[in-house]
């Protein structure tokens, strides 16, 4: 059953928490030497700004959303899945390639200038203590929640960027070159993925290292499909923002702590929710106890309702068809609840994350009615809850890893922020 992107960043997220990281188990596939002796690293200027990039695709029917990065000398266009749920950024590479999936355009070809085993970059991706096998290069391993894995070696590469305040920068920055690809069942067309967690190995965390931007980074995606991504602070207002602080529990990723389930406004028995936002993941899951709780309100609502379950749609596991087709979730607002995470932010007051109808629910091509929250413990994510792209839609959510906070607020993701400088 097709069910779009399964979470591309949520097995990051698990393997993180069970103590498995990327790179080095002896169970997986033996590290080749590949290129030569490294050579310097080229140094940029420093300037705070930011850097804006256009979104493409949606939550349905495509299942996921790209950003094009244009990387090396001279420059070439690239669709990365942009993933909050992990670091590394990676292309498939002609290194030369053992099993690459079909990408958009031709694999990438790698600099020589490679990452050695002791930076600190290659260290963040190995349990500690681990030894390289190659020491003048850094391998890597990463596997996904569909089971998918990227597995190359950490080169460095140009990054023409246009900042926000004008200034065009060519930084040199850390990047995987993926010569061994195994797909996952919801793999889509793309080169690669972009890595947005906070790991030292991000490319956010890498700009900040260097001084040139702030390590922030957010995105808005649109409803309507498209949206926008940004790194560094200065493309929104702080105070119009609502904030709520990371959990110190979850280092590796964006976990606003524990939060309550709202539906139609009232509480419910779904509390003490671990909620992870993960922009690798185009629906939303909850733990089995929250999604049944769910799963058994909606229904209950549903009940003296014009609608059944379309039990012949395999769009999602749960659909339901009224008397006609639905063309929009506009023709359902009569039948359903929006719904709502409550955050308590260490004093009395809470935070709340609304979630309307049109971040839970689709219209599916057969014109029925499907809901986009989806049992993440069958999904193997265990208690974890994952708030996916469609309950980010039509709000710039905003990770500020410098002050350790999340924040959120109602945007137009249609439009592009206003800046001086030309987008890439």
């Amino acid at each position: 059953m097709e069910i779009g992107k399964v979470v591309m960043g949520a097995l990051v997220l698990l393997l993180g928490l069970s103590g498995w990281s990327a790179a080095s188990d002896p169970l997986h596939r033996r590290s080749k030497s590949v290129f030569p002796e490294p050579t310097p690293s080229s140094l940029i200027n420093i300037v705070r700004s930011s850097l804006v990039f256009p979104l493409y695709g949606n939550v349905y029917p495509m299942g996921y959303y790209y950003v094009t990065l244009n990387i090396g000398q001279p420059p070439k266009p690239y669709f990365l899945d942009p993933d909050t749920g992990s670091d590394l950024t990676w292309l498939q590479c002609d290194a030369p390639c053992v099993r690459c999936t079909k990408t958009p355009h031709p694999l990438y070809r790698p600099s020589n200038d490679l990452v050695i085993c002791k930076d600190p970059i290659c260290a963040s991706l190995h349990p500690p203590g681990h030894k390289c096998e190659h020491p003048q290069q850094c391998d890597y391993e990463v596997e996904y929640a569909d089971g998918g894995s990227s597995l190359g070696v950490l080169v460095k590469d140009s990054f023409p960027l246009n900042f926000t305040n004008g200034l065009q920068l060519v930084p040199r920055l850390a990047i995987g070159c993926g010569y061994d690809q195994l797909p996952g069942p919801s793999t889509h067309p793309l080169d690669g993925v972009l890595g947005l967690g906070k790991g030292k190995s991000s490319i956010v965390s890498q700009l900040s290292n260097q001084g040139v931007i702030r390590n922030v980074v957010g995105h808005c995606v649109s409803s309507h499909g498209g949206g926008f991504l940004f790194f560094g602070d200065d493309l929104y207002d702080s105070s119009r923002v609502v904030w709520t602080p990371m959990s110190r529990d979850q280092h590796a990723h964006y976990s606003s702590g524990n939060a309550e389930l709202i539906f139609g406004g009232k509480t419910t028995v779904s509390k003490n929710l671990q909620v992870t936002f993960d922009s690798g993941s185009s629906y939303t899951y909850f733990n089995s106890l929250a999604y049944q709780s769910l799963v058994h309100l909606v229904r209950r609502e549903l009940s003296d309702k014009p609608v059944i379950e379309a039990l012949d749609d395999q769009t999602l596991p749960l659909c339901w068809r009224g008397r006609r087709p639905f063309k929009s979730i506009r023709d359902v607002k009569k039948f359903f609840k929006p719904l709502a995470l409550s955050f308590a932010d260490g004093r009395r007051s809470k935070t709340h994350y609304d979630i309307p109808l049109e971040g839970y629910l689709i219209i599916s091509l057969k014109g029925n009615v499907c809901m986009g929250i989806l049992n993440g413990t069958e999904a193997g994510l265990q208690d974890f809850n994952i708030i996916g792209d469609i309950s980010m839609q039509d709000k710039m959510v905003i990770y500020d890893n410098d002050k350790y906070l999340i924040g959120w607020t109602p945007a137009n993701c249609d439009r592009l922020p206003k800046f001086k400088a030309a987008i890439l």
